[in-house]
């Protein structure tokens, strides 16, 4: 057999031998429905915002630059300018993508930070060596720590316990009895109230005030009259209290005019004895 004859005989055996298929992967690289795929679909369509990462979520621009500071250990008071302006940039070029108008917030702070890096990198002028310059960074150091406590007062606040959120307050309904049952009454309680009522009941009382005509001569004929019958009366005796304060003082005043005018004698027989009175012509 020739050379080439040889050649085609293996060539023929060689196209005649199929080769082995891949193997296939029953899994697939995702299920729908629990089939699985094994091909990507041509007409999938995923929007552009469908997988969004969120690293951290900060409160304004204070809040991320003192979460930068803080991160790395910086000393508030020495802020190393380059190095938390670039690295805020950064973080704002990234808010800026998504939402622009959360951005113009930390923008406003970026300019602020830009300021007072190229403040600090200007060389110090003659009058500013002989007179005390305030650092650049002072306002921005005040403004964070000032922050920095409030936040940490917030986070003290947040932690003390609040209803509805970390309890709630348990509620029983009891079932009441028809039958009222009164409560006993202490008769202290009782006291008070009444003393309480008569206190209201002395504020908004009337006084009526009333005109009474007193004869002072007819007080003088009545204590003639009951000096007759007698030979002696006790000086208390002559004054009738339950006719009030202005009849004693009535009667009071014509007993003195009964002695003024020696119609009657008052006597005592020692200090402190009792006092009598008598007619002065009566008999001894």
């Amino acid at each position: 057999m020739l050379p080439e004859d040889a050649a085609t005989v293996a060539a023929d055996a060689a196209v005649a031998v199929p080769a082995p298929a891949p193997a296939v992967d029953p899994v697939g690289f995702a299920r729908l429905y629990g089939e699985p795929l094994m091909r990507m679909p041509t007409d999938l369509y995923i929007p552009p915002d469908a997988l969004e990462i969120f690293l951290e979520a900060f409160e304004g621009p204070l809040d991320l630059l003192l979460y930068l500071i803080r991160k790395q250990n910086f000393n508030i008071l020495d802020i190393p300018m380059a190095q938390v302006t670039l690295q805020y940039l950064k973080y704002v070029d990234q808010v800026r993508i998504h939402n622009l108008e959360l951005a113009a917030e930390y923008l406003l702070m970026a300019a602020m930070l830009i300021e007072i890096k190229s403040r600090m990198l200007l060389p110090p002028r003659h009058s500013d060596i002989l007179c005390d310059v305030e650092d650049p960074r002072a306002e921005l150091v005040r403004r964070l720590l000032d922050y920095e406590q409030i936040k940490l007062a917030a986070y003290d606040l947040n932690a003390v316990p609040q209803f509805e959120r970390d309890f709630i307050r348990p509620q029983i309904f009891i079932e009441q009895s028809l039958t009222p049952t009164w409560p006993d009454v202490d008769p202290a309680d009782l006291q008070a109230a009444w003393l309480d009522v008569l206190k209201r009941a002395k504020l908004t009382q009337h006084h009526k005030i009333s005109r009474q005509e007193l004869s002072v001569r007819e007080h003088m004929s009545g204590i003639l009259r009951q000096l007759q019958g007698a030979r002696f009366i006790e000086f208390a005796d002559l004054f009738d209290a339950a006719g009030g304060v202005p009849v004693v003082v009535v009667n009071f005043v014509a007993l003195l005019e009964l002695a003024k005018e020696t119609l009657i004698e008052i006597t005592q027989a020692e200090p402190f004895a009792p006092i009598y009175v008598r007619l002065a012509y009566s008999p001894a």
